[in-house]
C-alpha cells in the first residue's frame, strides 16, 4: 500500500525536541574531518587556465560518521563515536572538535598506520572550486577492528540506538559487521544503517537502512527510474534483509519510507533552496535514528530527517539543523502540507554522495 506524506505538526516536533536530551545514540564508521577554504575569485592564474581564489577565512567540521554524530548532538541527542583517526595534526583537531561539542570520543582510536581523512573543499562566492581529499581506503589492522568492537561492547548498554555509517574508507569491514550487527541485535537496540552496497547481506534484520537511489537500485541490480521502480526497491529490500524499514532518499524527489507493515509512504522535498548537498544524508541518518531513539514512528522519524536535511542544503559546507531552525521551519509553514504529485527523474542528485 502507497500513501502520501502527512503533516508533521509544530506540538509533535516539540515534543520529541523535548525527548532528544535523553535519547543515546551510538555512531560507528569512517571518521572525517571536513576543512573549508572560504575566499573570492578575481582573477583567472596566468600559470593555467584556472581561478585564483584569494583565501578570507578557513573552518573546520566533522565529517563523515563524525558528522552524523554532529547532527545528533545539533538537536540535544546524548552521542558516542567509535572510529578510527590517524596520529597527524588533522586526527588531533577532530577529535578537539569533536570534545568541544560534548560528542563522546572514549571510542575514537588514534592510530598510526594511516591518514586522517580530510575533505578540503575551496569555495568562493558561495561555490565549491576545488575539493582536495586525503584518505585512507585500507582496513584497519585485525587488532584494530577488535578494539573497535571492545569499545561497542562496553558501551551499548548505556545507549538506544546503534549508526552504522559505512563511506567505504575500511573502518566498516566485514569482520567488524559480524559482530557489532548480532551484539546489538541481541541487545535489542535499535539499529540503523547508512550502507555500502558490498556489506549488504550483513545488514539482515537491523532496524532501518537509508540508502541513496543510486545504491538502493545497485542492492537491487536496476535503476530506479520511476516511483514504482523506487517502491518495488523497497520492498525487494525489506524481504530480503528482513528489517522493519528501508527509507531511500531521493535528492529532489524527497524520500520514500518503505515499512515491514506493507505500507510505503512517499515523503516530498521540503527544501526552499539547494546550495550544497555535501553531508545531508548523515544529516537524515542522524536525525532519523535520534527520533527513533525519542519515541517518533517510522513515518514522523522519516518526516523529520526530510525537514533537518531540507534545511541543511540550504546552508553552504556541511552543516547541522538546530532546534530553532526546525521550529522556525514548521511554524512558518502551511496548516497542512499538500503533494503536488512526485517528480521522479531519471537524472537526479543524491542526498549524500558517497566518496
Amino acid at each position: 500500500m502507497s500513501r502520501q506524506d502527512s503533516t508533521l505538526t509544530l506540538k509533535r516536533v516539540q515534543e520529541l525536541l523535548a525527548a532528544f536530551p535523553k535519547a543515546k545514540v551510538l555512531v560507528v564508521g569512517d571518521l572525517m574531518l571536513d576543512e573549508f577554504v572560504w575566499g573570492r575569485v578575481s582573477r583567472i592564474s596566468p600559470e593555467a587556465p584556472v581561478p585564483v581564489v584569494w583565501v578570507q577565512s578557513e573552518s573546520v567540521m566533522p565529517g563523515g560518521a563524525a558528522n552524523v554524530a554532529n547532527n545528533i548532538r545539533a538537536l540535544g541527542g546524548q552521542v558516542e563515536l567509535v572510529g578510527v583517526v590517524g596520529t597527524d595534526r588533522w586526527g588531533t583537531v577532530l577529535v578537539e572538535e569533536l570534545t568541544k561539542r560534548k560528542i563522546g570520543t572514549e571510542g575514537v582510536l588514534r592510530e598510526p598506520s594511516g591518514p586522517t581523512t580530510v575533505k578540503t573543499r575551496v569555495i568562493a562566492h558561495h561555490q565549491q572550486v576545488v575539493r582536495v581529499d586525503r584518505e585512507r581506503k585500507s582496513p584497519p589492522d585485525p587488532s584494530v577492528i577488535s578494539r573497535l568492537v571492545a569499545h561497542v561492547r562496553k558501551q551499548l548498554d548505556a545507549v538506544d540506538a546503534v549508526v552504522i555509517e559505512d563511506y567505504g574508507k575500511g573502518v566498516i569491514t566485514r569482520a567488524l559487521l559480524e559482530e557489532v550487527v548480532p551484539l546489538a541485535r541481541s541487545r535489542k537496540k535499535l539499529i540503523t544503517v547508512d550502507p555500502k552496497e558490498e556489506h549488504f547481506d550483513l545488514y539482515h534484520q537491523v532496524t532501518a537502512i537509508t540508502p541513496n537511489r543510486a545504491e538502493a537500485g545497485e542492492a537491487v541490480r536496476r535503476e530506479l527510474e520511476t516511483e514504482q521502480a523506487v517502491v518495488h526497491a523497497g520492498h525487494e529490500l525489506l524481504t530480503r534483509l528482513r528489517c522493519e524499514a528501508v527509507l531511500i532518499t531521493l535528492g529532489e524527489d524527497g524520500m520514500c519510507l518503505c515499512e515491514r507493515s506493507g505500507h510505503c509512504t512517499r515523503i516530498p522535498t521540503v527544501a526552499q533552496e539547494v546550495f550544497d548537498v555535501a553531508g545531508a544524508g548523515d544529516t537524515v541518518i542522524g536525525i532519523f535514528t535520534l527520533a527513533l531513539a525519542g519515541g517518533a514512528s517510522m513515518p514522523e522519524a522519516a518526516r523529520l530527517a526530510n525537514h533537518a536535511a531540507g534545511i541543511v542544503v540550504g546552508k553552504v559546507g556541511v552543516a547541522v539543523a538546530t532546534p530553532q531552525e526546525l521550529l522556525a521551519r514548521l511554524d512558518q509553514r502551511p496548516a497542512r502540507f499538500k503533494v503536488q504529485g512526485s517528480r521522479f527523474k531519471a537524472r537526479t542528485f543524491n542526498l549524500q554522495p558517497r566518496t
